[in-house]
């Protein structure tokens, strides 16, 4: 075994312990994929990533994106979290962006301030559920099915069913069965608003969407304090089909007592970027 640095990064947040964690193993070379799996699941966290060197032209790094059970191919908290840790350990990035090596491929990222943000990915499915999903997914989550107003594909990596209510006050007062969304990733959001309308946000708030994120987790569903890829893929979703506008902040985890907030912004060249803060709240070192 090997002693590695290691960091427990909070992502999506500015203050300690109001985000999504992440552990973040910066040398995991050598390790194999069960190694590296059952490393994952003694944390406990959704997600654990293991930093490995590049092997693709253009790449500052390779990183491998594991959850409990299973690996990922991409996830947004992990890949801005990972970032974090890998600039504050001293990484250099090659070029203007840093660039991340992943299941997925070559995903770019940058720096605006205090921030990270990665651009979405392309959507590997898209267009609307069926509706035989949609019925399920509004029995699991309590609903009538003419609650759920929009609803689409969202699967950039992770399997996201994306769907809108009318209202954050309406996402945030779901309690769901997870019975009945066994085995389903769900990605649930509102506005702060009417549905479809980008006017400015009321005085004093400070978001425009409240989302919620439901998955197998490793004693049934879990929910996720707040999640990059899903958001990502909403974002893709939402500004293609009109329902939200060009930038927009999103807050999630609200319904766990956290305070993420999602940064998102289309720009010029149509691509769409995914940020928000992150702050080290363990460094040491694991024995692996």
């Amino acid at each position: 075994m090997t002693t590695r640095p290691f960091q427990q990064v909070d992502v999506f947040t500015a203050t300690p312990y109001l985000g999504n964690p992440l552990a973040v193993v910066l040398d995991g070379s050598g390790l194999s994929t069960e190694a590296m799996q059952a490393f994952t699941n003694w944390t406990n966290l959704s997600e654990c990533t293991f930093v490995l060197p590049p092997t693709q032209p253009g790449a500052d790094y390779k990183v491998r994106i594991f959850c409990p059970g299973r690996e990922l191919p991409f996830a947004g908290h992990p890949t801005l979290g990972t970032c974090h840790a890998w600039l504050l350990a001293g990484g250099q990035p090659q070029g203007k962006h840093i660039v991340q090596e992943c299941g997925v491929g070559l995903v770019k990222i940058r720096r605006d301030g205090q921030r990270l943000a990665f651009a979405a990915p392309p959507l590997l499915k898209s267009g609307p559920l069926p509706e035989a999903d949609v019925a399920l997914i509004a029995r699991g989550l309590g609903l009538a099915r003419e609650a759920i107003v929009a609803h689409a594909w969202c699967d950039n990596g992770p399997n996201w069913r994306g769907v809108m209510l009318r209202s954050a006050e309406q996402v945030l007062s779901l309690k769901p069965d997870g019975a009945v969304l066994a085995g389903l990733d769900v990605g649930v959001v509102g506005p702060r608003g009417k549905v479809g309308v980008t006017a400015p946000q009321a005085p004093g708030a400070d978001t425009d969407f409240e989302v919620r994120a439901f998955f197998p987790g490793n004693n049934g569903m879990a929910e996720d304090p707040v999640t990059g890829s899903l958001n990502a893929a909403l974002a893709q979703w939402l500004m293609g089909a009109g329902l939200a506008p060009a930038r927009y902040v999103a807050a999630q985890g609200t319904a766990l007592g956290r305070a993420g907030r999602v940064h998102i912004e289309r720009d010029d060249e149509g691509s769409i970027w995914v940020g928000g803060e992150s702050v080290s709240c363990v460094s040491g070192q694991v024995t692996l």
